[in-house]
This record gives C-alpha cells, sequence and structure tokens, in this order.
C-alpha cells in the first residue's frame, strides 16, 4: 500500500507542475499579446498625428553683414533663407541675421577653414533659425544657405 501512495503522491505532483506549465505559457502568451496589440494599435496613432514634412517655397535673400572674428579677424558672411509654404511672402530676415552674429562672432579662423567645421556651424546655425521661425509647430523656415562667406 505504501507503494500505491508513493505512486498517486508522484501522479499528484506531476499533475500539479503540468497545470503549473500551462498556466505560465498562458500568462506569458497574455503578455505578449498585450504588447503585440498596444504596438499595433498605439504605436502608429503618433505617426500619424505628427506634422507633415514642410513643403519648400520662396528663397529670401538677405543682405551680406560683416562679423568680427577673433584676433582681428573678420568674417563677411550673406544668407538666403528657404521658406515653407506656411510662411507669408516676405519673411524678415532680422532674427536669422542675429542668430548668425551670436553664432560666428569672436570664432577664430581655424574654426571656419575647413568644409566639416563650416558645416558643422551652418547645422547648428540653421536648427537654431528654424526654431526661431517656428510659431505653433509651424515652421516657415526650413533651411540656411550660404550665399557669401569670406574670411578676411
Amino acid at each position: 500500500m505504501a507503494k500505491e501512495e508513493e505512486g498517486d503522491k508522484e501522479k499528484k505532483g506531476g499533475g500539479k507542475k503540468k497545470l503549473l506549465i500551462i498556466i505560465v505559457a498562458a500568462v506569458v502568451v497574455l503578455i505578449g499579446g498585450g504588447i503585440g496589440a498596444y504596438f499595433a494599435f498605439f504605436s502608429h496613432s503618433g505617426e500619424e498625428e505628427a506634422h507633415p514634412e514642410p513643403t519648400p517655397s520662396a528663397v529670401v535673400v538677405a543682405d551680406a553683414i560683416t562679423v568680427n572674428l577673433a584676433d582681428g579677424h573678420y568674417l563677411k558672411i550673406a544668407i538666403a533663407l528657404q521658406t515653407t509654404t506656411n510662411a507669408a511672402e516676405t519673411v524678415d530676415t532680422s532674427k536669422a541675421l542675429d542668430l548668425v552674429i551670436s553664432q560666428f562672432s569672436n570664432l577664430e579662423v581655424a574654426e571656419l577653414t575647413t568644409n566639416k567645421q563650416r558645416e558643422a556651424e551652418k547645422a547648428e546655425l540653421t536648427e537654431k533659425v528654424v526654431k526661431a521661425y517656428t510659431e505653433e509647430e509651424l515652421e516657415y523656415v526650413m533651411a540656411v544657405y550660404f550665399t557669401e562667406f569670406v574670411i578676411q
């Protein structure tokens, strides 16, 4: 009889282990399904609500200005702003020129002599200008072009 009780205990223990494995598997499937449903329904909603890329419009050319560099050097720079269809027909360039002065004032000539360094400064300037010409999440300017860049 002792052998029969041991066999019953093994069967009951084995049944509990199978039940536990089934429950764990079901929980894993439910969690995976929940995560999948979240990504299927909610992750794309942010992309649909995102603002579309701005469409280019007119290019507004600003007057050339001279900026003081370090060590008595000067930079004569002229820029043009690529406006978007959100912008009015004319865009006031004074904010952009102020940002140009702030960006390039007191830089050393060595910081502007290679294309890589100039492009890095231009990218930073473009980011600032786009931010300055954005109102209520509408971008009025999307790019900055150097039309003149002379170091003396």
